[in-house]
């Protein structure tokens, strides 16, 4: 009799008491990532560039972005940024002469953001001295648009 009190009891204590769970449920976790890729996609175009220009428009195919680029702005007045910081006056080719190169001696690509009211004479001064600097890698920052110009 004392067997079966013993089994009994084994029996009872197996069904009462609840084993830990082991599993977790992600969905929530792939929720938020999925939340906070979106919002990142939304917000990089807008953290490439401070300086605010009116691009003109343009139906050139978008090209890749290099994480190794050089970007140049020129805004309506005039005035050239490089990497979103201001260049003074007669400066530019300094500031060009300065950039680094990789191990191959191969210069940066350059990525030349320009204003749409912009003087063509003071874009190609910009342009001149970026050939003069040995930078003949270079993207014009255009928007896309549906219809020619």
């Amino acid at each position: 009799m004392a067997m079966g009190l013993a089994g009994g009891a084994r029996r009872r204590r197996g069904r009462g008491s609840r084993a830990p769970m082991a599993e977790i449920n992600v969905t929530p976790l792939v929720d938020v990532m999925l939340v906070l890729l979106i919002i990142f996609m939304v917000t990089a175009p807008l953290l490439t560039s401070a300086v605010p220009i009116d691009l003109p428009d343009s139906r050139a195919a978008p090209m890749e972005q290099e994480p190794e680029q050089i970007a140049i702005a020129i805004d309506a007045d005039g005035t050239i940024y490089l990497d979103d910081e201001p260049v003074a006056p007669g400066a530019l080719a300094d500031h060009l002469a300065a950039l680094p190169r990789d191990a191959s001696g191969k210069p940066p690509l350059v990525t030349v953001r320009g204003d749409r009211v912009l003087n063509y004479g003071r874009f190609m001064e910009v342009m001149g001295e970026l050939n003069r600097a040995g930078l003949t890698s270079i993207s014009l920052v255009t928007n896309s648009s549906e219809t020619a110009p």
